[in-house]
């Protein structure tokens, strides 16, 4: 079991990745997560990856379920017009 704040390395898309679990009380802020372009609530617990050679600034908030389906989801999302963008 992962427990949350802490970080770890994935491997994906042959790129080392650092992957941190977000418990639902520190999740403060709406997200729109990269796999399903849905929204992350807040209070909604998460995962946030980013590449390890691009820093924490490049960071994307996942669903759990979405980030442990990366590799079965479309690479080329839409989003719909009126999605707001954030």
């Amino acid at each position: 079991m992962d427990r949350y704040g802490l970080d770890r390395m994935e491997t994906w898309q042959g790129e080392e990745w650092v992957v941190r679990q977000v418990g639902g009380g520190a999740a403060a802020k709406h997200y729109r997560c990269p796999g399903c372009d849905q929204e992350i609530p807040p209070g909604v617990a998460h995962v946030v990856a980013w590449q390890q050679h691009m820093g924490a600034d490049d960071r994307r908030h996942w669903h759990k379920a979405c980030w442990n389906a990366r590799d079965r989801r479309s690479a080329k999302l839409q989003r719909s017009r009126n999605a707001p963008r954030y």
